[in-house]
């Protein structure tokens, strides 16, 4: 049998390949009894062609629970357990997710072209470095300390692909979505869009983390600077975007039911960018003195600055928070898919920014405030 063309197999990525026919005009009798569906329409082939770069969201949501169980400020060994039973489930998603991503696009090797310059698929191609990020730093918070420096190493290395991969994701995808032939209308704008930037952000924050456990100070000194570049690539271009969403939803209003749920997402860059810096600072207060980088007060200064920096982002996070907030009440009741996870990291994330201002102030007030976080991110997982 004839299989169609591999163009017709591509462009399934965002809706099944339907094969025409005239059946109402053409008798019953008429219609051939030989029509057979391609092996690629059935079965595993199927699910392989159709798998799409936002499952990886799954990894963000769950990667950040296990995150914050692990982190919080109110926190218990039992919930220390459940942290490390999240994480080992998570690295399962991903390697799942990663195996079926791979096998796509070794059989079908055209899609990715396709799935790149795609408007709205493009996008999640950021949610594989953000996952990634989480299990990065939960592998620092739980394994470096039990398996030693050759794990510390692992670890970096890992974190310098996830930054290359960040860094290509969040300067490709929205070059090649303005070279496209077709326009895009500011209409049919989401907040996915801030997906591909985000990436650096995330990445930024873990490398903070990832330069706590190096127990080479030079080595710990170029993750920090690298970081902070990281951080001034997404959070600026994030901002950017974010000014161009509020646009949109003032002169267009709320979005379609199904991306209701993406109104949270502004909470991703303006949380994980205040919980970046003000790790960012933490870390470089402790290398910078080591290394003799600059002046014996400039860690200090990084420190104190990006606290600064982190509560004024912690701030701009609460309108966003609760223009949100407001948009889930007024909608009541919106149908559930991939994009609710959506909700779970930036929420997420900004619960991890509050519980750093209430460690370092520190305040009861905002470590309080955290877990209660914690806690209405979980209860909006569960509805």
């Amino acid at each position: 049998m004839t299989h169609p063309p591999m163009f017709h197999q591509v462009t399934s990525i965002v809706q099944e390949t339907q094969q025409v026919t005239d059946q109402k005009e053409m008798p019953t009798a008429e219609i051939p009894e030989t029509v057979e569906r391609s092996k690629h329409d059935v079965g595993w082939r199927k699910v392989v062609r159709n798998f799409t770069p936002a499952w990886f969201s799954v990894n963000m949501g769950t990667g950040i629970v296990s995150v914050l169980l692990n982190t919080l400020p109110y926190n218990g060994q039992w919930l220390y357990y459940i942290s490390i039973i999240i994480f080992i489930l998570n690295v399962a998603y991903f390697t799942v997710f990663l195996a079926i991503t791979l096998l796509r696009y070794i059989l079908y090797p055209e899609i990715f072209r396709v799935m790149a310059t795609h408007p709205v698929q493009s996008l999640f191609l950021g949610t594989f470095p953000m996952g990634l990020a989480t299990m990065i730093n939960m592998f620092c918070f739980v394994c470096v300390s039990r398996w030693g420096d050759g794990a510390a190493y692992f670890i970096w290395a890992v974190w310098v692909f996830d930054a290359v991969v960040s860094v290509l994701v969040a300067m490709g995808i929205p070059f090649l979505l303005t070279t496209r032939k077709n326009g895009l209308d500011l209409s049919s704008m989401t907040a996915a869009w801030l997906l591909p930037i985000v990436s650096c952000v995330v990445a930024a924050a873990s490398g903070s983390i990832v330069a706590d456990v190096l127990t080479d100070a030079q080595l710990a000194l170029a993750t920090i600077l690298a970081s902070y570049i990281l951080w001034g690539i997404g959070v600026p271009l994030a901002m950017m975007v974010i000014c161009i969403y509020l646009q949109r939803l003032m002169f267009y209003k709320l979005p379609p039911e199904a991306m209701l749920v993406s109104v949270f997402l502004p909470l991703g860059p303006l949380g994980q960018g205040s919980f970046g810096i003000q790790k960012l600072g933490i870390s470089a207060q402790t290398i910078f003195p080591k290394t003799s980088t600059l002046s014996v007060s400039t860690g200090a200064i990084f420190y104190s600055v990006g606290f600064l920096i982190g509560i004024l982002l912690w701030a701009f996070g609460v309108v966003w928070l609760s223009f949100a907030v407001a948009t889930s009440i007024k909608s009541r009741k919106f149908p559930f898919n991939m994009g609710w996870w959506a909700l779970t990291f930036p929420l997420g994330v900004f619960t991890a920014s509050t519980c750093t201002i209430g460690q370092e102030l520190p305040s009861r007030f905002f470590s309080v405030l955290g877990t209660v976080n914690f806690c209405f991110r979980s209860s909006n997982d569960r509805y």
